[in-house]
């Protein structure tokens, strides 16, 4: 009697086991969930990394080479155009361009009292016409002297000797006059070479000379950067670069800024490879202007290249590979089976389906902590 029990409690206990391992590990390992596939636009992207830079980024130099007096401008500094940015020690140009003011003023002055002298000339010349045409009157009637009228005749040609020498004065004080203007020009001209101006609105990115430092001709003394042609410089693989075309919508994305992507476009390709890393420069450049900005920064992008309008779609994940072929798990009358498909095109998260399937499909979602899937195997929902 006793074994009997003994048997019976064994065989309850391996009954409790198998409902057990039946209802908690086998028809959990069996059981799978479903996803139909659906229908909507998928974006087909390139990705590369770069770096933050711009199309036009400024040299500032100074036209000469001295002594820097002053930079009004910092590392981080917004400056507008036509700003003065640099002065240098014009040394004894300014001394040279005050002599030449005088210069002018005395030739103002002599120009003035030559028109002058002309004018009073002029006034004693028709005193003397007057006087000459009475005598030439007199003299034909025989009232005045040969003496007088020859007098009078003199005193006429040389009034208008001297009128004449007069215009050639003012004619060659004009020209001093002008000579002495271009000349302090050329003094103000020289003097403008040692003030350096910005050439844009934009950010100073680096200061590369100190005050009081000598600086030579066409060295560089600021950065400038115009953030209206801020890019990324990124590199692509030759293998995939030919899909992209300028103008083509990209986001990017800033190293300091993960979690807020910029919209930008394909602003230019550079037509020439690089020979070492078989790569190609695309040029990326924002809508919107990131603030603040750091040049050089490291910079994700990714370029659209295709967009698929209204395709059947399903993740990445449900794709599986057998016997060579690509196609999805499927659940079809409980029953687990193995659908070939035909792919269009796939980016990081989805795939566009051309074939195969339809949205009435339930693929089956695979996972490691379920039973490993067969041909035709029984399963659960």
């Amino acid at each position: 009697m006793k074994k009997y029990i003994k048997h019976l409690t064994l065989l309850i206990v391996i009954i409790l086991g198998v409902t057990i391992f039946y209802n908690k590990v086998y028809i959990p390992k069996s059981t799978f969930e479903t996803q139909n596939p659906n229908m909507g636009a998928l974006k087909i992207a390139v990705r590369g990394i770069g770096n933050l830079s711009a199309k036009d980024i400024y040299s500032i130099t100074a036209q000469t080479g001295g002594k820097i007096q002053n930079i009004y401008a910092d590392e981080g500094d917004w400056v507008q155009k036509g700003e003065l940015l640099v002065s240098i020690d014009p040394v004894d140009l300014p001394l040279l361009l005050a002599e030449a003011k005088l210069g002018l003023t005395r030739a103002s002055y002599e120009l003035e009292a030559s028109k002058n002298s002309l004018q009073s000339l002029i006034a004693q010349k028709e005193l003397l016409q007057t006087t000459y045409n009475r005598y030439d009157k007199l003299i034909k009637q025989e009232f005045a002297s040969q003496a007088e009228y020859d007098k009078a005749k003199s005193d006429l040609q040389s009034i208008d000797a001297q009128i004449e020498v007069s215009k050639f004065q003012i004619k060659s004080a004009k020209a001093e006059l002008l000579r002495l203007e271009k000349g302090m020009e050329a003094v103000q001209t020289k003097l403008q070479r040692f003030k350096v101006y910005s050439p844009v609105d934009g950010y100073v990115i680096s200061k590369q000379m100190q005050k009081s430092q000598t600086v030579l001709p066409a060295t560089t003394i600021l950065t400038i950067v115009d953030p209206n042609t801020l890019w990324v410089n990124t590199h692509i693989d030759e293998r995939i670069s030919n899909k992209i075309q300028l103008m083509q919508n990209a986001s990017i994305t800033l190293r300091s800024q993960p979690n807020n992507p910029f919209k930008g476009v394909v602003k230019r390709i550079v037509p020439t490879s690089d020979a070492v890393t078989l790569q190609r420069e695309i040029n990326i450049a924002f809508k919107k202007i990131p603030e603040p900005f750091y040049i050089n920064e490291q910079a994700e992008v990714k370029i659209e290249t295709q967009n698929f309008e209204n395709v059947l779609k399903i993740p990445l994940q449900f794709i599986n590979t057998k016997d060579g072929k690509k196609g999805v798990w499927i659940a079809k009358e409980n029953k687990a089976y193995f659908q070939e498909i035909s792919i269009i095109a796939q980016n990081d998260e989805e795939a566009a389906i051309a074939s195969g399937i339809d949205t009435k499909t339930k693929m089956l979602v695979i996972s490691s902590k379920k039973k490993p899937l067969r041909e035709g195997m029984k399963i659960y929902q």
